[in-house]
Formats: structure tokens, C-alpha cells, sequence
């Protein structure tokens, strides 16, 4: 589609992932603007993005993702983990585990005492609400009916998963129908955004739709190189479509938002010239605004997981997936009904507490029927096997996202610092002993042959910690690299309407704005916060009707 104006429209978007689907479509709801989206990756017409269990595919897939590593420290055994993230239409939304999971009330409130007007629990309901179409699961008042991306229950049940449950209630652990309620504790199926059999992303759900109305130009392989500025107001962005091309300009009259996520949106805005003073200065870039809280704050999820084998004939996702069950599970897909084929990679969510005394959940743990090769990605064991997995939901351990170089080629550099907080090993150490505990009920043990991960050897809190040492992951949940607060927090970026301080013309809205972790995979509240960022640019937030209620 042809630029209006030239290349000149209202809004330029980079990154269509989560929040920038839902802002260029939110956006053009109003008569006449124009938005242009810059899209780093491909369209998305690899086959595996729209078959649920095709996530094994494309996570490591450099066509769609971005293969993004962590370096190294003493606390991951020297390791340097891959930390994927998408890059094609729909962003991580494409590519992702599909799980729906918004976390606890406590979360948002935090980031309001934070001195964060307007993104309270109380504040951000509405906009859980709006980004998400609920099929057949928990209460009007609390969930969306009518909105953006479907949010189904899971259809494909296991008899070891079952057991698993039921396990985890015979030992005091509540069954929760419904963990987005706002009352998270408790074990169940994992909620998911997937209908009819696919996976529905946020480029499917909101942005395709909304180019209908003609005002909407994306740009597919189009990888931001710099916003433009004319003093402090930004007023466009160059981009290049491959390693040595010409690059291009498309200009912005009313604003240019960063979407790119937490890691592209901090290296982004270091290149352009917004960000600690001493990194730009090392890197060769003009500083146009200093910002020393660009690409700090930065935080993910640590996770350790534990394998069983189980019993010979045992069904498992090992076996499904192979020969002629695999041929079963393809045709009952293809028709319509539950199959494998249409599952999230983790199937039961557990939300319970490290330690006794607690008053809510400080972790999330997963289990799935079905177990991969030690030292292999995503390869399925030859046995039958079942998984199940602990992190701690709001770790301390913070880290950094840095440019090394003006080369928008050049991977930045990630590091998480994992489990560099003493905190964050005492309760990671409690995680895995839940997990532990909750593998060895009387009520899973038919299906249950031995611990091959790490194996009954490993024992005490040394090895416990060793193993998750060399052996813990990222959840790939990153966060906080533009974090929001007041002009008075020297290391915040945006403010409270998601402006970055100090300039004008530009905005972040992505999951790096969180103050703080939330107890959660982090898509659902990156949702929101589009939604609710989309109402700050349309001057339609219930912050600004409610001042004026007061006056």
C-alpha cells in the first residue's frame, strides 16, 4: 500500500507483535488517521505458526524469530541461554506458548503505588476485558466476551495430567476453574488462545482486520535503524530491509511509538540517541536525550524442570506423536476435534507458594504429559515421559539490555543476572521442591516409573541449586528495559501515558514499560497495555475523564 502523503502518516508504529497489532488497530477506529507499521520479520505465512504444536518449529526458526542468547555468569554454569523472541507478523504472539495468564491483582497495584496513576487492578480490569474474547470460562464481570484475542479452555485432556491434579488437591492445593479471576492459587488447565484448532495471534486478531479500512501501510522485513528527531520531538524512523540496503524514511505528524519488545525497543532506543550517556558515547551515538534507565530493569523468568519416564504403554504426547497415532492426531485435527495438534506446550498450571505462611502464590509451575531428550530442543523422548517445571513469579534479579554496536545487524547484549538475588535461589530452591513432592503422590504413581531429571542423586540444596544451575532455562517473559514511572525516578523512561520523559513525539508500549514482574507469562497484561496505551493516545483514558469529573 502507498504512503499518504508521501511516506508521511499520523502515527509510525515499529513492531507489530502484541501491542503494535493492537494499537494500529485501536488507532484507525478513528475517522481518517493513518497509521504505518514496521515490521522487523517476514510476513507470517510459515505454516507451523497457525498449528499450535508447529511452536517447536518456529522457536528456533531464524526466519521468524529473533535467536537472541543471554551471556554468561557463574549462577547459569557459564551457559549462555537462548532467549527467543518472534519476528514476523504478530511478533511473539506468533511463535509463543499461547497461554493466557494475567497474574494476581498485586501486580498492577504495585505499579500504581509506584506513583503510576491509573494502572491499578481496579484501573487495567477494563482493558483485560476488551483485549480478550473468554469462550465458556469464568464470569461476565470479570472476563471479556466481546473482544480482541479468543481465550479458550483446553479440549485435549490426558489421563496423567489428571492424575497430576489430583495429586496436587490430595495434598492441599485447591482445583482453580478459573486462575484469571483475580484469585490465582490453586491447579487446572492452562487457558490458551487458541479456537477452532489454531493459533490466533495478535497480528490475526487485530491487525489484519483493521487494514480492511485502508489506512493501515505495514511493512514487512523492515528493521528500524533510528528514530528521527528534530530537537527532542521525534518525527520519523529510518529503516533497512536487509544488511547494506538503502535505507528509508517514513515520517510521523503526531507521534512515533515504540513496539519492538524488550529487547529491539532498549537497542533501538540507545541507536537513536536515547540512553545512558556513557553507552551511547562508547557506541559513536549523538546523544539527544540522556536517559541512564534505557535498557536497565531488566528482568525474566528462570525456570528448572523436572523429568519422569513413565510406565511402559503409558499415552503420552512421545507416543502420540509418532506413526499412526501422529496420523490419528493429524485427522482429528483436521476435522475439528481435541488433538494434540492443538495444545499449548504446557497443558496444567500450578500457582502455589514456596513456603508455608505466604499470603499469595510466589510461584508457577507447569506439567505436561510428555518429556524431550536431555541436551536436545524440543526433541520428544523415545519412551513415554511427563515434565513439570517451577519459576518464581517476581524475581529481584535485574539486568541489562546494551547495544554493542550502531549495527542493527548486531545482537545486543542480554544479560538477566538469573538467580543473582539470594531471594530469588530460595524460592526457586522451593519451586523445585514442590515439583519434586508433587511427581511423588500415591495419586500419580501408576503412571510413574522413576525421576530420570535430575535424577534421585540429587538431593540436597547444593545440588538442587547446581542442577538448576546448569539446566535452568528462560520462560522467554522479559520485561522492564523502558520502565515506567515519574519524572522524580532518576532510571524511569516513560510516564504514566507512556511518554518518554523529556521528549515529545514519542512512546513506548510494549511489555518493557513494567515497573516490575508480573506473576504471569506476560502476554495478556502486554495486551492490555496496548489497549490502555491506544485510550492514552486517543485521549480517551479513564484517568483524564475522571480529572475532569474532579474539576
Amino acid at each position: 500500500m502507498a504512503g499518504y502523503g508521501g511516506d508521511t502518516f499520523d502515527y509510525v508504529i515499529i513492531g507489530s507483535g502484541a501491542a503494535g497489532s493492537v494499537l494500529a488497530a485501536r488507532l484507525t477506529e478513528d475517522p481518517g488517521v493513518t497509521v504505518c507499521v514496521l515490521e522487523a520479520g517476514p510476513p507470517d505465512r510459515n505454516p507451523y505458526i497457525h498449528i499450535p504444536a508447529g511452536f517447536i518449529k518456529t522457536i528456533f526458526d531464524p526466519g521468524v524469530s529473533w535467536q537472541f542468547k543471554t551471556e554468561p555468569t557463574e549462577m547459569t554454569a557459564g551457559r549462555r541461554i537462548s532467549t527467543t523472541q518472534g519476528r514476523t507478523l504478530g511478533g511473539s504472539s506468533s511463535i509463543n506458548g499461547m497461554i493466557y495468564n494475567r497474574g494476581q491483582p498485586g501486580d498492577l497495584d504495585s505499579w500504581a503505588q509506584r506513583g503510576n496513576r491509573g494502572w491499578g487492578y481496579a484501573d487495567m480490569l477494563r482493558y483485560y476485558r476488551r483485549s480478550e474474547t473468554c469462550i465458556g470460562i469464568g464470569e461476565d464481570e470479570k472476563r471479556g466476551r466481546d473482544g480482541g484475542i479468543p481465550v479458550t479452555a483446553m479440549d485435549w485432556l490426558n489421563p496423567v495430567s489428571e492424575a497430576f491434579i489430583a495429586g496436587c488437591v490430595a495434598a492441599g492445593i485447591p482445583r482453580n476453574p478459573d486462575y484469571n479471576s483475580g484469585d490465582q492459587a490453586g491447579v487446572g488447565y492452562y487457558q490458551r488462545t487458541i479456537r477452532r484448532g489454531r493459533r490466533i495471534s495478535a497480528y490475526r486478531a487485530y491487525l489484519k482486520p483493521a487494514m480492511s479500512r485502508g489506512r493501515i501501510d505495514v511493512r514487512t522485513n523492515a528493521r528500524a535503524e533510528a528514530i528521527l528527531f528534530e530537537g527532542k520531538r521525534a518525527v520519523g524512523v529510518r529503516y533497512i530491509a536487509a544488511r547494506g540496503a538503502e535505507g528509508r524514511v517514513v515520517r510521523a505528524r503526531r507521534e512515533v511509538i515504540v513496539s519492538a519488545g524488550t529487547v529491539n525497543t532498549a537497542r533501538l532506543l540507545q541507536l537513536s540517541g536515547v540512553g545512558p550517556a556513557r553507552l551511547l558515547q562508547t557506541l559513536g551515538v549523538p546523544v539527544v536525550h540522556e536517559l541512564r534507565g534505557v535498557g536497565e530493569n531488566f528482568r525474566d523468568h528462570f525456570a528448572s524442570r523436572f523429568v519422569v519416564r513413565a510406565k511402559p504403554g503409558v499415552a503420552t504426547l512421545n507416543e502420540l506423536s509418532r506413526g499412526t497415532s501422529l496420523l490419528g492426531q493429524i485427522a482429528a485435527w483436521a476435522t475439528g476435534r481435541p488433538s494434540i495438534l492443538a495444545t499449548t506446550p504446557s497443558h496444567v498450571h500450578l500457582f502455589w507458594k514456596s513456603f508455608e505462611g505466604l499470603d499469595q502464590p510466589d510461584l508457577q509451575c507447569v506439567f505436561t504429559p510428555g518429556s524431550y531428550k536431555e541436551g536436545a530442543v524440543y526433541v520428544l523422548d523415545d519412551y513415554p515421559g511427563m515434565t513439570a517445571g517451577a519459576w518464581q513469579h517476581r524475581p529481584e534479579s535485574t539486568g541489562w539490555v546494551r547495544a554493542r554496536s550502531k549495527d542493527v545487524f548486531e545482537d545486543p547484549e542480554i544479560q538477566p543476572n538469573y538467580l543473582s538475588d539470594p531471594m530469588d535461589q530460595r524460592v526457586h530452591l522451593g519451586g523445585m521442591k514442590l515439583i519434586r513432592r508433587l511427581l511423588q503422590t500415591p495419586e500419580l504413581a501408576p503412571f510413574v516409573d522413576r525421576e530420570t531429571l535430575p535424577g534421585p542423586q540429587v538431593q540436597s540444596d547444593d545440588e538442587l541449586m547446581d542442577f538448576a544451575k546448569r539446566n535452568g532455562v528462560t520462560t522467554y517473559h522479559l520485561i522492564g528495559t523502558a520502565r515506567m514511572g515519574p519524572a522524580t525516578d532518576a532510571t524511569a523512561v516513560v510516564d504514566d501515558r507512556l511518554r518518554v520523559h523529556g521528549m515529545e513525539g514519542l512512546r513506548v508500549v510494549d511489555a518493557s514499560i513494567m515497573p516490575s514482574m508480573t506473576s504471569a507469562n506476560t502476554y495478556a497484561t502486554t495486551l492490555a497495555i496496548a489497549e490502555k496505551g491506544a485510550d492514552l493516545i486517543r485521549g480517551r483514558d479513564a484517568t483524564d475523564e475522571e480529572a475532569s469529573a474532579a474539576a
